[in-house]
């Protein structure tokens, strides 16, 4: 055996090359068992707390009746800010009428060119006013992260009080993690010169949430 052949095989056997899925297995299971620690508990209505804190975070808010009403609000919003109504979305929102509204959409992964990205979102956390997304094929995370302009669309059922409960729904509904899980807190920002705050330096510069009352 060759000295490169017996380090590999050493790393091999340090790292239990082979029970991964023991391992994983494992940490899963010490994951579920753990109980959580001491955390505060939002009070009163999620919806408004999430709003407020949402606002905080320089994102705008709007909130309608409706999955119907959502492709007229999202064309008062592009017309207020001088936007193309030309948008790429994910495949949850993409059967919306969105011609209805006057805006014409495509369901595909984002490129640079494209100004507008219009998303669901997998649950919105009500302490942070943050958006939890799954990347997945139907729900590229470009497009909640290239286009200038984020519009996301936030089932107000789907608002928990923590991320620890996001994190418990994302385990109850799902067989194991996506690719990626992209916590979308306002529009991108840094503070890298001189500690000024900037949006939009490695993402959108706008994020809007549209909060939907209904299903239908």
């Amino acid at each position: 055996m060759s000295a490169r052949a017996e380090i590999l095989q050493r790393v091999r056997a340090g790292l239990g090359k082979g029970h991964a899925a023991a391992r994983r297995a494992a940490a899963e299971a010490t994951m579920r068992a753990r109980a959580r620690g001491p955390q505060p508990q939002p009070a009163g209505d999620f919806v408004a707390r999430f709003s407020g804190k949402a606002l905080a975070l320089a994102s705008s808010v709007e909130q309608v009746g409706s999955m119907a009403e959502v492709p007229a609000a999202v064309a008062r919003y592009l017309a207020e800010h001088g936007l193309p109504r030309e948008a790429v979305a994910t495949g949850d929102v993409a059967d919306l009428d969105w011609a209805g509204g006057g805006i014409q959409t495509v369901a595909r992964v984002a490129v640079d060119a494209d100004k507008v990205g219009i998303s669901g979102c997998f649950c919105a956390i009500a302490e942070t006013g943050t958006l939890l997304l799954l990347s997945g094929p139907q729900t590229p995370a470009s497009v909640s992260l290239l286009p200038e302009t984020h519009i996301a669309v936030v089932p107000v059922g789907r608002i928990v009080a923590t991320m620890e409960d996001a994190f418990a729904l994302l385990r109850a509904e799902h067989r194991g993690l996506p690719r990626a899980v992209n916590f979308i807190s306002g529009p991108s920002r840094t503070g890298d010169i001189e500690q000024t705050i900037v949006l939009g330096a490695h993402g959108p510069c706008r994020v809007h949430l549209i909060l939907v009352e209904g299903n239908s």
